[in-house]
């Protein structure tokens, strides 16, 4: 039996990956998010009654951690698995964006994943697995698009933080990794990139997310792992 939160599961990849591992009845799956109503029909939409769900807003999560903690710990008791996958794009020109702007990426994408991982750390044994998700954009020596300034610097950031709290948790056994992705067709690249079409679906990667989120604690550890067919 494996006790997974996904962190930012109410649409695309984050509901596909939700609905994927929900498939095994022996999975207890809980997925957060703003969407209330999303929450409740991805709740209702696994056959084998399986996801939980917790409304929670990143950009304010010490708000939410303490409660959240109680959830958790009296919903899983431990969690095996954390899929950090939130996360929030705002596309403007460097010069153009606002400081609120640029708080509201880091909170959603750096920030709020951080403390999340601190929040759930107490719950962790040894061999459990954190899996951040970032992006080609936030990856070292990657092609750089106009626009997405503050957004790769929050993923970078995300990345970055993955090779470091490996090496912290390595007493404590709980393995780290990052999955730095390249166009997937979300809403968000099409926000990016209009009209752009992604070589990968979000239902295949996020089978693979699903996969290397159970399995790849085995092989990989403080690694940001590239998973692009493309960039964009």
């Amino acid at each position: 039996m494996m006790n997974i939160v996904i962190n930012g599961g109410t649409s695309g990849i984050g509901k596909e990956i939700a609905l994927y591992l929900s498939g095994n009845k022996e999975n207890n799956i809980l997925v957060t998010g703003r969407n209330k109503t999303a929450l409740e029909e991805l709740r209702e939409g696994a056959g084998n009654r399986n996801i939980l769900t917790h409304q929670i807003d990143l950009e304010e999560f010490e708000k939410y951690a303490r409660s959240f903690q109680k959830f958790v710990a009296s919903h899983l008791g431990h969690v095996n698995v954390l899929i950090n996958n939130a996360g929030l794009l705002i596309v403007n020109d460097f010069m153009r964006s606002s400081t609120e702007e640029a708080r509201k990426m880091m909170e959603t994408n750096f920030f709020g994943p951080a403390a999340l991982i601190r929040a759930l750390h107490h719950l962790m044994q040894k061999g459990s697995h954190i899996v951040n998700i970032s992006s080609m954009g936030g990856y070292q020596g990657s092609t750089k698009y106009r626009g997405l300034s503050y957004y790769s610097a929050s993923k970078a950031a995300l990345s970055s933080l993955t090779e470091c709290l490996s090496e912290e948790f390595r007493e404590s056994g709980i393995i780290v990794n990052c999955l730095a992705l390249g166009s997937v067709g979300t809403g968000m690249l099409e926000k990016a990139f209009p009209g752009y079409k992604a070589p990968v679906n979000t239902t295949e990667m996020a089978e693979f997310i699903s996969w290397f989120a159970i399995n790849g604690s085995k092989i990989f550890n403080g690694k940001v792992l590239p998973v692009a067919l493309s960039n964009p």
